[in-house]
């Protein structure tokens, strides 16, 4: 069965990162890469109608969790998948750490650290914040998504803020594109 997303619209593409996110949320800090296919609740349905009353209506789609991804680098793992044509699109919680523009200063240069050296230095810094970013993106030229919640920056802060913007990570937003991609 071949996916349609011509008419999933922005507000949906986002909705389904806050969904996804409020799900990576419950199982709290600390976790690994996840990633989600959003596949049409319609094809969902027609394989499982036990689940009628607990997804959405037809037009929607439904994010199904996957398997973990390897160990190891991101861009890599991501680079290896090729969704079949029933997954409409597919979204990715991560936890990243998020430094001030100030920080900057603080890093290795790029060409003197491996990304390992960086992501250290990064998770080491002072002023970093803990975050989960999630991106989602549909088929083709659909709409894309990103929702970012900053862990409670304040010790012993229990509300995280929210943040949401279509162009929190391009580069995430691109590499789950070409997952995508016929």
């Amino acid at each position: 069965m071949e996916s349609s997303t011509e008419e999933v619209p922005g507000a949906a593409v986002a909705n389904l990162a806050r969904e996804v996110e409020e799900f990576v949320a419950s199982g709290g800090w600390d976790q690994q890469p996840q990633l989600f296919a959003l596949v049409p609740t319609e094809t969902l349905l027609a394989e499982q109608p036990e689940l009628a009353g607990q997804l959405g209506g037809p037009g929607t789609l439904t994010p199904v969790a996957q398997e973990p991804l390897p160990e190891g680098d991101l861009a890599d793992s991501l680079a290896r998948i090729a969704w079949p044509d029933v997954v409409a699109g597919c979204a990715l919680a991560q936890e990243i750490i998020v430094l001030p523009p100030e920080a900057e200063a603080d890093l290795p240069t790029a060409e003197s650290a491996d990304a390992a050296r960086l992501r250290q230095a990064a998770a080491d810094h002072p002023h970093r914040t803990e975050a989960r970013l999630v991106a989602a993106v549909v088929r083709g030229d659909g709409p894309g998504a990103c929702v970012m919640r900053l862990r409670g920056a304040a010790e012993g802060d229990a509300v995280d803020e929210i943040i949401e913007h279509p162009d929190l990570a391009p580069n995430l937003v691109d590499a789950l594109r070409a997952t995508l991609a016929p």
